[in-house]
């Protein structure tokens, strides 16, 4: 009985032994194989998308289409003709950091083609006269500078302001921003109106901010852009360019259904403000707080309106009474005589009494 006993403990230590080293009762199931591209017998599609309500698809990506400007009626290369208007010259006392005359602050008449700070001269900012041509659909007006870089860096804008009514309100702004080419484009060329007709304030020669006045005019000036760089109903409408022969000419070119066949009209040339919502420009601040060129003047020098130079008014299309306002003066051309010198020597725009 010793010796079975022996034989079935070693019988059950045997295996206990073997247990250990047999596989698990539960076998994981095989995977079925993928396909694969090297696969011949199965072929590969792409996986559909999840078919849920509540899966957000991501929106195609849009791409904003440019809107193609096709101009019809283009201005033609005409040569800077018609009469002369003449504006001051500020070259010949620029060194002493002033202008000789023609700032009038309460008609918004500036002559101030310097710097804000140090009063130094811009010769590009000058105007020194400005003409008016037409042919069968434009008018062309020539702004001729005393300096002849109108792309200057300090970033010149020109404008030609119309004044319809002959009231001396403007009803009409074409405003151009560089840079500039030799080629008509309507690049950087908007039109602006108003409507709502408060561009010269509450009178047109009169500053309606002074030294009573706590706040500025609240009018908007020019609020409305009838045409923006070819933008509008008129495609056509505004054109500027530097005159090919002229590198201190300036060219603007528009039709004549927008001015109509009678009108008051004088330019601009503005590195400083450049904000047509703020015309008139006299009626924004005080003047003391515009600061003046003229060096007797207690405001000077330039401050608040600097880098600026715009003229007078001509008249197109009727003849003035003298009376509108802005008007500029008549330019009166010295006679050959033989009589003595009255001591009054006509200047461009000026008039001897």
């Amino acid at each position: 009985m010793k010796r079975i006993s022996i034989r079935f403990a070693i019988v059950v230590l045997v295996m206990a032994a073997l247990s250990c080293n047999l596989p698990s009762a539960v076998a994981t199931p095989p995977q079925s194989p993928q396909p694969t591209a090297s696969s011949p017998n199965v072929p590969v599609t792409s996986q559909p998308m999840v078919n849920s309500t509540s899966a957000t698809l991501a929106p195609a990506p849009t791409t904003t289409a440019t809107v193609a400007i096709t101009h019809t009626t283009i201005p033609a290369d005409i040569n800077p003709t018609g009469a002369f208007n003449y504006d001051v010259d500020s070259s010949g006392t620029a060194s002493q950091h002033r202008a000789p005359y023609g700032d009038s602050y309460n008609l918004n008449l500036f002559e101030r083609p310097f710097t804000q700070k140090d009063m130094t001269y811009i010769p590009s900012l000058d105007i020194n006269t400005f003409q008016i041509a037409s042919d069968t659909n434009f008018y062309y007006v020539f702004i001729t500078l005393i300096g002849n870089n109108p792309n200057d860096p300090i970033n010149i804008d020109y404008g030609v302001e119309i004044d319809q009514h002959r009231d001396g309100f403007g009803n009409i702004l074409i405003w151009a921003q560089p840079p500039y080419t030799t080629q008509w484009t309507t690049n950087g060329v908007k039109v602006y109106t108003d409507p709502n007709h408060d561009t010269g304030g509450a009178s047109p020669e009169k500053s309606d901010a002074n030294a009573t006045t706590s706040a500025p005019y609240p009018g908007d000036g020019y609020e409305t852009v009838i045409f923006n760089q070819g933008q509008g109903n008129d495609p056509d409408l505004a054109w500027v360019r530097i005159d090919p022969k002229n590198p201190n000419v300036v060219d603007f070119a528009f039709k004549q259904s927008l001015a109509g066949p009678s009108f008051m009209w004088g330019v601009w040339a503005d590195a400083g403000l450049k904000d047509p919502s703020k015309f008139n420009y006299n009626d924004r601040f005080t003047p003391a707080q515009a600061g003046s060129p003229i060096a007797s003047s207690p405001y000077y020098p330039i401050k608040a309106i600097y880098a600026v130079d715009n003229t007078c008014r001509a008249a197109y299309g009727f003849k003035p009474t003298g009376y509108e306002p802005l008007l500029c003066p008549a330019t009166v051309q010295p006679a050959p005589t033989n009589k003595p010198k009255t001591g009054c020597t006509p200047v461009p725009g000026m008039v001897c009494p």
